[in-house]
């Protein structure tokens, strides 16, 4: 019968199998954190553990929180106890209560009657409105420029300077002279009662 050597104890040297250290660690880990869950549930303690792989991959177990704990192990500070974090609760939603109930009366103060208000509130209230004059005036000089820049040019008329008559006498190539004249002005360039019911003009 052969004799068995026993149980022996397992050398603790890194492994140059690549496959078998990735399931031993594997394994491992998953012992290191089943064993530290324990360790919380039966003596309630706070566990923070960071593991990276040989892969570079991280894996990390918590209890309560592993930011937390590495929070209070960088900078020190004692866990607050539950009393402690009640007082902490209520003084910040009373603030929160007092600052929402300050921006809702800031938000509403310009309806106020005038006669209500405070001097700094009228002179906010007459900036406010400057401001919003400016503005008002600013835009619709904006708009009358576009208005009247997209509106089509006036058609200027072309008129001889001088009226041909039988007996005057031009060549082939000779024109009379021309001027232009804007529409909107001709009436000032009509000669003296022309066009005027019951009269004449120099024609």
């Amino acid at each position: 019968m052969r004799k068995s050597r026993g149980r022996q104890k397992v050398e603790m040297v890194k492994m140059p199998n690549e496959s078998n250290l990735q399931v031993t660690f594997s394994k491992r880990r998953s012992g290191l954190f089943k064993k530290a869950s324990e360790l919380c549930t039966l003596c309630g303690a706070e566990i923070a553990i960071i593991v990276f792989s040989p892969g570079k991959k991280v894996f990390s177990f918590g209890h309560p929180c592993v930011e937390a704990l590495i929070e209070r192990f960088v900078t020190r500070n004692p866990p607050p106890s539950s009393g402690t974090l009640q007082l902490i609760e209520a003084h910040r939603n009373a603030n929160v209560r007092e600052l929402n109930a300050q921006l809702t009366q800031a938000q509403c103060w310009w309806e106020l009657p005038i006669e209500e208000m405070e001097m700094h509130q009228l002179e906010q209230l007459k900036a406010s409105l400057d401001e919003l004059k400016k503005n008002v005036t600013q835009q619709a000089d904006r708009i009358l420029i576009q208005t009247s820049s997209n509106a089509n040019p006036p058609t200027q008329l072309i008129f001889p300077t001088q009226i041909p008559t039988p007996t005057t006498t031009n060549g082939p190539n000779q024109q009379p002279g021309l001027f232009v004249v804007d529409p909107k002005n001709i009436i000032s360039h009509l000669p003296f009662n022309y066009g005027s019911y019951g009269s004449r003009g120099f024609f």
